[in-house]
């Protein structure tokens, strides 16, 4: 029985299952999925997690279930090429035909001194409990920053203000203007909103230092109760450590998402190198190609000389329960309809999943 081994539960892996079950697995096929969780978490909403806003329980979405799918929880400490195995914490070794890589990332810190030791995360579920059980300790009054302002940290910081509107909340922006990549019009419409909810944009900042109770920004010190990061990912260090060639941060793949120097590994979600910027919808839609691939290896078929370009359809974000922004199609859709289309669309996802 060949086996294809799945190794993280996220939106990339998430799709392949469900593309490949119940009906669409070769007969001599099975597959065995690796998780730390004994479910699909949202990783879209933990910002609603750590500011307390929306439970746990709402970011859970149960994996399927087949007589050929395994699923085995435990942490990924190695995984051995040569030996086509895949080791865990326990020392359990798992034996893969085929591998996926959807392991996800943690956050990048860049090197600034302290800021690994002295700020949270929402990269994980477990973390973003942490964040909130801290930022729900904090009196009244007390300063949050917030370390990046791309899509994670503007919600993070929109839902905050309206959990606890009673702290200070400082959100850092490297760049000149929030979303600088995309149309002003969208910039102007969240730098409003968080003017009016009196949440401190910092533009063109450049952290430097982070301590226990402040941060540098070039040079100045601002004093700060606690620090959220959201500035940027790198992929998990079991797949850093795997010594494959790597792209701007990311591991590199050829067009049919395999790692160039060995085919019978694939590499979906935030892991992967891709033009794009690491998203959700990024992630399903390179699982719904490996798919294809996959059927194509079982079948000794030929691979297609040219996969098809992927298209991401635009991106969504929320300003707390009321209001978001969308971008879809080169349009920019802001206010209540566009928090609507986002609960819409996690409704659907989770309908569909679930």
């Amino acid at each position: 029985m060949r086996n294809l081994v799945l190794l993280g539960g996220g939106y990339g892996n998430m799709r392949i299952l469900l593309r490949l079950l119940p009906n669409n697995l070769p007969q001599d096929v099975q597959i065995t999925l690796v998780d730390r969780a004994p479910y699909h978490s949202l990783k879209t909403e933990f910002y609603a997690l750590a500011a307390g806003t929306t439970p746990e329980t709402h970011m859970r979405v149960t994996f399927p279930t087949h007589e050929r799918l395994s699923i085995v929880y435990g942490e990924v400490v190695n995984i051995d090429r040569d030996k086509k195995a895949v080791f865990l914490e326990d020392g359990k070794e798992i034996p893969y035909d085929e591998l996926v890589i959807g392991l996800g990332c943690e956050d990048n810190f860049h090197n600034v001194p302290g800021a690994e030791e002295h700020s949270y995360s929402i990269q994980t579920m477990a973390k973003s409990r942490k964040a909130y059980d801290a930022i729900s300790a904090l009196p009244a009054g007390a300063t949050v920053g917030i370390v990046g302002a791309g899509l994670s940290g503007i919600e993070l910081a929109s839902e905050l203000r309206e959990s606890r509107s009673d702290l200070k909340i400082k959100l850092f922006d490297r760049g000149p203007r929030i979303l600088k990549t995309f149309p002003e019009r969208l910039s102007k419409y969240v730098k409003k909103w968080f003017d009016k909810h009196d949440v401190d944009v910092i533009a063109n900042s450049n952290i430097t230092k982070v301590g226990k109770a402040a941060l540098y920004n070039h040079e100045d010190q601002i004093d700060i109760d606690l620090i959220v990061w959201t500035a940027g990912i790198q992929p998990v260090k079991v797949v850093r450590d795997l010594e494959l060639e790597m792209d701007c941060g990311r591991v590199a793949v050829n067009q049919y998402h395999q790692t160039p120097v060995d085919t019978s590994i694939y590499v979906v979600g935030d892991c992967a190198a891709s033009q794009f910027g690491p998203s959700a919808q990024l992630a399903e839609e390179q699982g719904e190609q490996i798919v294809t691939v996959l059927k194509k290896v079982w079948a000794n078929e030929s691979l297609p000389e040219k996969m098809p370009d992927i298209k991401l359809k635009g991106f969504m974000g929320a300003l707390g329960k009321k209001q978001g922004f969308v971008y879809l199609a080169d349009r920019t859709v802001t206010g209540r309809i566009a928090r609507l289309m986002k609960s819409g669309l996690l409704w659907m996802y989770k309908n569909q999943n679930g």
